[in-house]
């Protein structure tokens, strides 16, 4: 049997290279942060823009490689687990950057029009995934039509965040702890072409990180004997979503708190998108209509965790238990409510 192939590994090789792939993404994620925010103030895209595009994507990109990977081999249940437990736990993230911004709560400190139309974004296409398993199980070259359906929201939907980010109808009311994007100084910069070629190069290694990740998840599925939904959720997503906690918090450390906000929410609208790549890359037919009852209920967790959080960014509680706001606790109690249930029906 070929050494190089994952299926000869042991669990403890598995193991092994699992780890050392989380690893690589961790250091590329962090510096990638740094390039991103400086792309936000050369191009002009702004930190919300740049965090949902630019930072969204590339931290995305394992996790993106990995579900599609999955799906293209066969495994649709750990594609669409890794991209919708993947969600699931950034949102987690977001709480944990807010404990690392220590002066008032994250959600009132970044609070942004783009921000919040992101989140409904985001909301909207959860609930059009959710959706769509009770829709007929048809498809056209093996493609569900809610697939372009996805992108072309998607799209939509960043082009109406950068008009609100250039022409808001609204704004915050600012106060002492809100803290608005303003560029850093641009002649200190490397030039905009070394930021592009640098940006590019962290995510191809981010995409392949993804790509050998993918096996290895599956590998150690079959060894352990976990479901692949599990794997998907505790193991693949969490390690996968390890680029968006590292760009979180070190862009709370830069003071880039739109930029933080705005990663990870328009990172999470960014990885609905993995679902419908996945069902490109599925050519049975329609991957939503193989979503385990396990995987439906990530899904409306996440999207009542949404919900919440978008209820946080309006309220905009300046302080609260811990200098985190009530919805942070609330989101954080719901995240391992969906992990004991998980667990629980693992065992049962």
């Amino acid at each position: 049997m070929d050494p190089l192939s994952p299926a000869s590994w042991s669990l403890s090789e598995s193991a092994g290279v699992f780890a050392l792939c989380a690893l690589t993404i961790t250091v590329l994620g962090i510096w990638i942060t740094r390039v991103v925010d400086q792309l936000a103030d050369r191009t002009g895209l702004g930190e919300a823009v740049a965090g949902a595009v630019l930072l969204g994507a590339s931290t995305s990109a394992g996790g993106a490689v990995l579900s599609v990977t999955a799906a293209w081999k066969g495994h649709p249940e750990l594609a669409v687990s890794n991209a919708l437990g993947g969600i699931a736990v950034q949102t987690l993230f977001l709480v944990v950057a807010d404990l690392a911004y220590r002066r008032a709560n994250l959600e009132h400190a970044a609070a942004s029009v783009p921000n919040m139309l992101q989140n409904a974004l985001l909301i909207t296409l959860l609930g059009l995934i959710l959706l769509t398993p009770k829709l007929p199980d048809v498809s056209l070259w093996g493609i569900h039509p809610v697939t372009p359906i996805l992108l072309g929201l998607y799209i939509y939907g960043i082009h109406l965040v950068r008009g609100a980010r250039l022409y808001p109808m609204w704004k915050p009311s600012v106060t002492r702890e809100t803290r608005e994007d303003t560029p850093d100084e641009i002649s200190a910069m490397p030039s905009l072409p070394r930021l592009w070629i640098t940006f590019l190069l962290l995510l191809i290694g981010l995409g392949f990180a993804g790509w050998v990740l993918a096996p290895t998840a599956n590998n150690i599925a079959v060894k352990t004997g976990l479901s692949q939904t599990a794997v998907g959720v505790l193991l693949t997503a969490v390690s996968t979503s390890i680029p968006e906690l590292v760009t979180s918090i070190a862009a709370v450390r830069r003071g880039a708190l739109t930029l933080a906000v705005g990663g990870i929410i328009g990172g999470n609208a960014f990885d609905t998108l993995f679902t419908a790549a996945s069902d490109i890359a599925y050519r049975p037919g329609s991957i939503y209509h193989t979503m385990t009852a396990d995987v439906i209920l990530w899904v409306s967790l996440t999207l009542v965790m949404s919900s919440i959080l978008m209820m946080g960014l309006i309220r905009r509680q300046e302080q609260g238990p811990g200098s985190i706001g009530w919805e942070s606790v609330t989101i954080m109690v719901l995240y391992f409510l969906g992990v004991l249930l998980l667990l629980a029906d693992m065992n049962g």
